[in-house]
């Protein structure tokens, strides 16, 4: 195959065009998923896929796929490329859409060099990545990947009130296509690393080996109020105290054991929220991250046990809601060491890495072989305006995802 390589100048285009959808009077950008912005950021996508005479394709739940085969590959799995364009509110522009923009890219430089593959390739954007507007995050993928029924799905009630199923036919892209309708054979997701080690080392790539499990929710421990000053303490019902002696019994538990586990307690809400008055009511979100099985379960164990303990004193009550428990992923082996070699043959300084945050390649990687391809972030900012990946660096990962998928494709 001759020596390829993308269009830098389309490339960095099309990210700054569809970074400009979204944008407020303040010049802050919000596409939280299938809002008019949304659908304004879905059609721009289309309008893309269609000038490269892409077959487009959307499913019942709104996930877009663009693509690209000739007659004599036509019956194989097409190798997918994607990620997501929907993004958190006041965002940054690469946060995804680079991942969907990189794959466009990758088809169109291997279209216009009159390349051949022997495998079809597929453009993804899915759905309700962020989980702004309806949570949980990763919505689209997890459907796709047949982990979570698209009714009950369709029926998460967002943020605004607003029911996900209704939103989704209001802007147009309830597709017809049953979720899992193209099974891919292997799935790659490029994106900015959203982490600060990549720039702190100064590396060029990252091949993301594994991926950390995550779980979510929220815990209300519930009490009673009373004077803040007249009450003695063992006559207190103060659902704060509980927050304090949960929250220390995880971090003492996670720090005396040496776990690779984190714990964050992210928002939190008490009642009647006076100075003077004892809470009779504290909600607040715990996020719990790890990326080894046995950490990830002993984590998940620990969590339980302490809400039983809390609830067996009686004092306190309890309420958990499991928004999302996600188990940690293993990439592809092959794919991942493809990943390094290709960055290895652009010159290009790479590392495995762990990926932090979730991504749609852990909900494909249960159906398909999977990787991810990380560049840096600057300073590690992302879901911020002040979120940075050089030019250079989003030049160097699109050719990377281009060398790996031209190998996976047998591109000639």
């Amino acid at each position: 195959m001759v020596e390829l390589r993308i269009n830098e100048d389309r490339l960095l285009n099309r990210i700054n065009e569809l970074g400009e959808i979204g944008r407020n009077e303040k010049g802050q950008l919000t596409r939280l998923a299938l809002t008019d912005e949304d659908k304004a950021g879905r059609d721009l996508l289309v309008s893309w896929f269609k000038s490269l005479d892409l077959k487009v394709e959307i499913d019942s739940f709104g996930n877009i796929f663009g693509t690209w085969e000739e007659n004599h590959n036509k019956k194989e799995k097409p190798l997918m490329l994607g990620s997501h364009i929907d993004s958190v509110i006041d965002a940054g522009k690469y946060d995804g859409s680079y991942g969907v923009l990189s794959g466009l890219e990758v088809v169109e430089t291997l279209k216009e060099n009159k390349i051949k593959t022997d495998l079809p390739i597929t453009i993804a954007a899915f759905t309700n990545e962020e989980g702004v507007r309806f949570p949980p995050s990763m919505l689209g993928s997890l459907v796709y990947s047949g982990d979570l029924n698209i009714e009950k799905a369709l029926d998460t009630i967002g943020m605004d009130g607003k029911r996900m199923g209704d939103e989704l036919e209001r802007i147009g892209y309830k597709g017809d296509k049953a979720p899992g309708f193209i099974q891919p054979a292997a799935y790659i997701e490029l994106h900015i690393e959203q982490g600060p080690v990549l720039d702190k080392e100064e590396i060029d790539i990252g091949a993301v080996h594994n991926l950390q499990g995550n779980s979510r929710r929220e815990i209300i421990f519930t009490g009673e109020a009373n004077h803040a000053g007249s009450t003695p303490n063992s006559m207190r019902k103060d659902p704060m105290q509980a927050v304090t002696y949960f929250m220390s019994t995880l971090y003492n538990y996670i720090n005396k054991n040496g776990l690779d586990t984190v714990a964050t307690l992210g928002s939190i809400q008490l009642e009647p929220n006076a100075a003077t008055i004892i809470p009779s009511r504290a909600a607040f979100t715990l996020d719990m991250r790890s990326p080894s099985a046995d950490g990830f379960l002993e984590a998940q164990t620990l969590v339980r046990d302490t809400l039983e303990e809390i609830k067996a004193a009686g004092k306190i009550g309890v309420e958990a809601t499991e928004f999302a428990i996600f188990e940690p992923v293993i990439f592809d082996k092959g794919i991942v060491e493809n990943i390094a070699a290709s960055s290895d043959e652009l010159k290009l300084t790479s590392k495995l890495m762990t990926s932090g945050a979730g991504h749609d390649a852990q909900m494909i990687n249960r159906i398909a072989p999977s990787a991810m391809i990380f560049v840096p972030s600057k300073d590690g900012v992302s879901h911020n305006p002040l979120e940075y990946t050089s030019p250079e660096q989003l030049v160097n990962g699109a050719n990377v995802l281009l060398l790996t998928a031209s190998k996976i494709v047998n591109a000639k």
